[in-house]
């Protein structure tokens, strides 16, 4: 069978904690099929590059995609439009004081091209844990008093691994990544890792990456 072949067989997991190569994820990024969401398994997925993703109902998916969408934070693109929002008084940022509403408002946002959510609630009772255990965070958006845009995602303490985000008013989650990219530029993070390309995405700085480059990054901490 050829390397670059789709349809290279999938591995399907055990209860042991244990991940193939990401090399063996075929031209989509599938690189294994079932397992558990317990903390040492997410926790080892991410640090090895890989993350779940799959709809109700389905076999949990495993992913390690390549290219890779990143963004390195000093590298990320405030508008002119945005620049006022930061300087005005409009939003205030807070971390990790309502992860739950967080993962929440993201499963429930209506999103273009997509039925249902992959945030389901295995999912969310799974980042909670991670969340009780320090390793998955939030950042909250809020305006007038209200919860109106955030994010979560993974912290491994030089790469933030980006879930999820959403915006209940405009600009709203672009807020709350922006403050995300110039704390960790800050503090000396290697990236923000996005997962998949997005055009959104790509309008705030975020760019593809080969996926060894990636894992270079990962492995450097």
């Amino acid at each position: 069978m050829k390397k670059d072949s789709p349809y290279r067989p999938l591995t399907f997991l055990t209860d042991a904690i244990y991940f193939p190569p990401i090399e063996d994820a075929n031209a989509e990024g599938l690189l294994a099929v079932g397992g558990d969401l317990s903390p040492e398994r997410l926790m080892l997925a991410y640090r090895s590059g890989i993350f779940p993703w799959f709809n109700e109902g389905s076999l949990m998916l495993w992913w390690s995609p390549d290219p890779r969408m990143v963004l390195f934070p000093e590298h990320i693109k405030i508008s002119k439009s945005m620049c006022k929002v930061l300087k005005s008084d409009q939003f205030t940022l807070t971390k990790n004081t309502c992860f739950e509403q967080v993962i929440d408002h993201c499963a429930n946002v209506k999103r273009k091209h997509q039925d249902g959510t992959w945030i389901t609630q295995e999912m969310k009772e799974a980042y909670m844990k991670l969340h009780r255990l320090g390793h998955a965070k939030s950042y909250e958006v809020w305006e007038d008093g209200a919860l109106v845009g955030g994010l979560y995602g993974i912290d491994l303490g030089h790469v933030f691994c980006g879930e999820s985000m959403f915006s209940a008013v405009n600009n709203a989650s672009k807020f709350a990544f922006i403050k995300l990219a110039e704390e960790l530029h800050q503090k000396k993070y290697r990236l923000i890792d996005c997962q998949l390309y997005t055009t959104h995405l790509e309008s705030l700085g975020a760019r593809e990456i080969p996926r060894s480059e990636f894992i270079d990054i990962l492995k450097r901490n």
